[in-house]
């Protein structure tokens, strides 16, 4: 099973003439978490009116009067990106339902890890489903919820719920904004100078509209925005921070803030200890992969005192290759994104410093294109710990078949992708880099896709991923005495 609801953008605001036109300017500043799908739903306090389509957030709304009938003062919007097969317009949010009582705005950024067991008795119960996508399974138990009023509604749903996520929901009446128990998902506050509220799933969103950041909104927490203003309540009191480890290493943008801690800071630090960790004093330069992987560089270079060059050119206009629906796809991105600067990497020794080595699609097409354009020899050096164990959490890595690390070992890996020498940060370089300091295991963070170690449990998902289990999977989990019950 696959989850269609995977590492998405939200943006809410209440209490602005021009809520859908700062909501397009809020989705646009984080188009990077997702380039497949847009969408928004506003409300004049009377009716609420949606508009969602496939493309980026300029193309889905290019048409200004599209815009422009998104009247009113408060609005929620979604940026997205599939899994494969999931690729619709059904699945586009935010999904706008209209009730005999009441309307309702929703979208969605993550992954439901029980939806598959949620769904299937809800529609035993006669609920009937209209997208693939597990963001319509929180609006029916909303629908079937006894409580009197609909905050009690949505939070009695929440404790059903399991998995990583930030829901927005809107209504006439009032923005709500949850986040899951343990803060895998990020969803920030902040309030403009007109008073108007907003949340997004990164605060680079909220810089972006002129807004000053407020509040993080945390741990099994409801966030209620309304006229009257705003305040934050609990859903549930079963909390333990573990936010997604790989926000920082690669999904959110250098300029956020998640948890108080600077991305691009973080990201520099895992270079730095990268540096002292896996050294290759007799390189030439360093380089780092565009973008999420230049501040590690840095970090490498100032630590390891060799140059840093701009080895890479990045064309801006093409798609993220990781979060492509496809291999296919994947690799052409990798064609036409990037290029060697070959009066740069000529006869020289270089480190080429990378974030991550998913299917190493990518990690291989640039050490090729170094070493066409003349480098002599390339150490890639990985700022994060190998990705041995999928995610069920909202990124799109959830099959042990889509993992290299997973099937092969750091040796073998090298010889595939061509490269010189290997090199990855350990565990706790990664978690000491990011420092968050929080009493919980891994001092806050979710590190699922480096250790096994699963914040929220993996309910639909444990029969599966226990059966497609490799032999490096189990010999890692066997040397830390764990099982992954």
């Amino acid at each position: 099973m696959r989850g269609l609801n995977e590492e998405c953008g939200v943006f809410g605001i209440w209490g602005h003439a021009s809520a859908s036109n700062i909501t397009y300017f809020g989705l646009h500043s984080l188009q990077h978490r997702g380039q497949e799908g847009a969408g928004i739903v506003a409300t004049n306090h009377e009716k609420l009116y949606g508009h969602r389509d496939l493309g980026l957030v300029s193309e889905v709304f290019r048409d200004k009067n599209k815009l422009e009938r998104l009247v009113g003062t408060a609005a929620v919007g979604h940026v997205r990106y599939a899994t494969s097969g999931s690729n619709s317009i059904q699945n586009i949010q935010p999904f706008l339902f209209h009730f005999y009582d009441m309307s309702v705005g929703i979208c969605h950024n993550g992954n439901l890890i029980n939806a598959k067991t949620l769904r299937k008795e809800l529609e035993q119960d006669g609920a009937i489903f209209h997208s693939s996508s597990d963001t319509e399974v929180l609006i029916h138990l909303i629908r079937r919820s006894k409580k009197k009023t609909f905050k009690e509604q949505l939070k009695e749903s929440l404790k059903i719920i399991k998995g990583g996520f930030t829901y927005l929901v809107l209504t006439k009446d009032a923005l709500y904004g949850a986040v899951d128990p343990n803060c895998l998902r990020p969803l920030a506050i902040g309030k403009m100078k007109n008073g108007a509220y907003v949340a997004a799933s990164e605060t680079c969103a909220i810089d972006v509209v002129g807004a000053e950041f407020v509040c993080n909104v945390g741990a099994g927490e409801l966030v209620i925005i309304n006229d009257e203003g705003i305040r934050i309540e609990k859903y549930t009191e079963k909390t333990q921070v573990a936010i997604a480890a790989m926000e920082y290493v690669y999904f959110a943008r250098p300029d956020s803030d998640i948890a108080g801690v600077n991305v691009h800071t973080a990201r520099k630090k895992t270079g730095r200890r990268l540096a002292s960790e896996q050294p290759v004093p007799d390189a030439d330069m360093v380089i780092g992969v565009p973008n999420s992987s230049l501040s590690a560089a840095s970090g490498y270079a100032e630590e390891s005192g060799l140059p840093y060059e701009m080895g890479l050119i990045k064309n801006q206009y093409v798609a993220r290759t990781f979060i492509q629906p496809t291999q296919e796809l994947r690799e052409q991105g990798v064609r036409m994104k990037l290029s060697a600067v070959k009066g740069v990497v000529r006869g020289k020794s270089i480190v080429l410093v990378d974030d991550s080595i998913v299917r190493g699609t990518t990690c291989k097409r640039i050490v090729q294109l170094l070493k066409e354009a003349g480098a002599r020899e390339v150490h890639v050096r990985i700022a994060a710990p190998p990705l041995i164990f999928p995610s069920f959490y909202g990124i799109d890595i959830s099959t042990t078949e889509e993992l290299i690390s997973a099937n092969k070992t750091t040796e073998e890996i090298c010889k595939i992708i061509g490269a010189d020498s290997l090199g990855f940060l350990s565990e706790n370089g990664l978690i000491e880099s990011i420092g968050l300091g929080y009493d919980a295991p891994y001092t806050g963070l979710c590190m699922d896709c480096f250790n096994g170690d699963y914040s929220a449990g993996l309910y639909d998902y444990k029969e599966s991923y226990i059966n497609s289990m490799t032999d490096i999977q189990k010999k890692f989990l066997q040397e830390r005495g764990k099982n992954n019950e």
